[in-house]
């Protein structure tokens, strides 16, 4: 991790590093060695016009060419070559279910141990749907459907979502308190520390709630759903408080080479000052929560001490609020637009 305070404009292309249309975004960095891979199309279905849902690696390609189940098609549309689902998985359930059988197979049999071995393993559904723009129709919780008529598409493993290169959904929420003194505004917010045994970014600040939305949770519940369990922040604060900002989008690609377009939804709490408040640690994935004022939350930004995807929800937040201004900021339009992508989609 880079001591040197970097730029605001580098903390979005730390995790918006990755680009069909531009591939020597992200030049510097360690996922830079990848930039040349050829990436296969994933298409639900082996019709030409079958929507995309992911970015293949040659070496994801390798093991599925091995596959015989009968599940995987191989095709080409014109010159380019793409893979598929079987036609005969004509159902989220069929389709959860070979997934199912294929991810775990490869996590006990020791493939690509880096991402979905046993350790790795989240035991969490992911959706993944027919246009990751579109509704977010999932059926609830731990159900499934044999109707083919929504968005949703079917659901898999949380760890084995980069192996496949598909869009995840996430939730952001910053709480914070502002105020006016002798005439200067003041802004200070919750920041937790995330706890040294975390498997991704241990040690790092970020955001005050945050989590992945699993199969069948709205947005909005999976953050009250979060805020009590990261948090203990209370269901009526966030039920009366919490307001949607918005999103933001980027395009991750980790060190090793794995694809991750991720959504996240955002939320903002604005404590009231007659309402006590202090978040505090629940289910052992936070260490700590500081109240940091800004001037202390934007070195840390800059410095690198932020969950990447978190810097940029802050990075947002301050845009948001005024905080950072195109008047102080030469390259406001290119963050501003790239904290919203959508991941070269039309090219997949």
């Amino acid at each position: 991790m880079s001591p040197i305070p970097k730029s605001y404009l580098d903390i979005v292309q730390v995790c918006d590093n990755f680009s069909l249309a531009s591939p020597e975004r992200g030049s510097d960095e360690p996922a830079a060695q990848f930039c040349d891979e050829p990436l296969v199309t994933w298409r639900l279905s082996p019709e030409p016009s079958s929507p995309a849902i992911g970015l293949l690696r040659p070496c994801v390609v390798e093991e599925l060419r091995k596959e015989t189940s009968g599940n995987w098609s191989f095709l080409l549309d014109g010159e380019r070559p793409y893979i598929s689902l079987s036609s005969a998985l004509d159902t989220p359930a069929k389709r959860s279910a070979a997934m199912k059988e294929l991810c775990e197979r490869w996590r006990d049999g020791g493939i690509f141990p880096g991402q979905i071995s046993p350790k790795k393993w989240r035991g969490e559904m992911y959706p993944v749907y027919r246009k990751p723009f579109g509704p977010m129709d999932a059926p609830q919780e731990g159900a499934d459907v044999d109707e083919d008529s929504r968005n949703y598409a079917f659901m898999m493993e949380r760890a084995a979502c980069s192996v496949f290169g598909v869009v995840t959904y996430g939730v952001h929420m910053t709480v914070y308190h502002e105020e006016v003194i002798d005439g200067e505004r003041s802004c200070r917010i919750w920041v937790p520390r995330r706890a040294k045994t975390k498997q991704t970014w241990p040690g790092l600040f970020d955001n005050t709630v945050a989590g992945g939305i699993p199969s069948g949770l709205s947005v909005f519940e999976c953050t009250v759903k979060e805020s009590m369990e990261e948090a203990s922040i209370p269901e009526d604060i966030v039920r009366t408080y919490a307001q949607p900002v918005g999103v933001i989008s980027y395009f991750y690609r980790t060190t090793a080479g794995w694809l991750q377009p991720e959504v996240e939804y955002v939320y903002d709490i604005r404590i009231p000052s007659h309402v006590p408040f202090e978040p505090k640690p629940s289910d052992g994935e936070v260490e700590s929560f500081e109240c940091l004022p800004m001037a202390d939350v934007i070195p840390l930004m800059l410095s690198r001490q932020f969950k990447p995807n978190c810097a940029m929800v802050i990075l947002d937040f301050m845009i948001r609020l005024g905080f950072l201004l195109p008047e102080d900021e030469p390259n406001y339009l290119e963050i501003v637009t790239r904290l919203h992508g959508r991941f070269d989609y039309d090219k997949w």
